[in-house]
């Protein structure tokens, strides 16, 4: 593993735009005149980074619910401050393990809460409300399919521990109160902020194969090392140092991931420690802080 001084630049590399995602925008603003609000997920480890700018543009002042999914991965005390800073009049915030948590509740009663003054209109006006529309939307492996799946109690939408399933629209019926209009997981064609293409890789966001993998591996490593040092040296039996480079070769050569020279495996290193960590193996990480002191 060769020490490079160009870790930082290189995070503005770190994109994934396939063409299918240009199909799903395109079709996400056509539709988005048949729903009355926006379900927006976001990953509560990083619930800035995961915020996809092109959906402010496509919700067009939308009244909007955030869903922070996969709170059990997330520092509880980092969800609840997120929570109060992206609270507002136009939009709700909620936090939720999904797989595990009773959802539908409180999701109809937020959505009834948003939705209110315009429902109360129609009372007024003699007019019978129907179904709230809600339009579901995220970034690629954030849980919106988990999500619907666990509001519908059976599984209508693919889901997988990876970006790009979902590759189309389609309508799923909660119940009399609630409709909802599932989306593929959207990014945006260029990151503006390089450290945002590095949190969404943190968090399996975006295609390993498309990532430069050793400058994400890097960045993580530094983090840690800052955040955890105990957990990192009780994990790996590792002396910490500076260089996360030679902190990796000091990895591999504990768990003796070694090529056939005898030298540091880098890649199967690499891939173990990514994978560790985005299995919760060192813990609940919030990589993105709600008071801005994240990098």
């Amino acid at each position: 593993m060769k020490k490079s001084n160009t870790d930082h630049m290189r995070m503005a590399n770190i994109n994934w735009y396939p063409g299918h995602m240009t199909k799903a925008k395109r079709e996400m603003q056509e539709k988005l005149r048949m729903v009355d609000m926006v379900i927006e997920l976001r990953d509560a480890r990083i619930p800035n980074a995961s915020r996809n700018p092109m959906i402010d543009e496509l919700c067009q002042g939308k009244p909007r619910l955030i869903i922070l999914s996969k709170k059990d991965k997330a520092e509880p005390e980092q969800t609840k401050q997120w929570i109060q800073k992206l609270s507002n009049d136009q939009t709700h915030v909620l936090a939720f393990d999904i797989p595990k948590e009773a959802i539908t509740k409180p999701v109809i009663q937020a959505a009834q809460t948003i939705m209110r003054e315009k429902i109360e209109r129609q009372k007024r006006r003699g007019i019978r409300p129907r179904a709230i529309r809600a339009m579901v939307v995220g970034v690629p492996n954030v849980g919106k399919s988990t999500f619907i799946n666990k509001l519908v109690k059976k599984r209508i939408a693919q889901t997988a521990d990876r970006p790009g399933v979902t590759r189309s629209l389609q309508w799923a019926r909660i119940h009399d109160q609630l409709e909802l209009l599932d989306t593929p997981g959207v990014l945006w064609p260029k990151f503006e902020d390089p450290m945002v293409g590095m949190y969404l890789a943190a968090c399996g966001s975006i295609k390993d194969d498309v990532l430069p993998l050793e400058e994400v591996a890097c960045w993580m490593v530094r983090e840690l090392c800052e955040r955890k040092p105990q957990v990192m040296i009780e994990r790996y039996q590792v002396e910490l140092c500076d260089d996360p480079h030679e902190l990796l070769r000091r990895i591999a050569n504990a768990r003796g991931y070694l090529t056939n020279q005898g030298e540091a495996d880098e890649k199967r290193t690499i891939i173990a420690f990514l994978k560790e960590v985005r299995q919760d193996k060192l813990g609940r990480i919030t990589w993105e802080r709600a008071d801005g002191n994240s990098e």
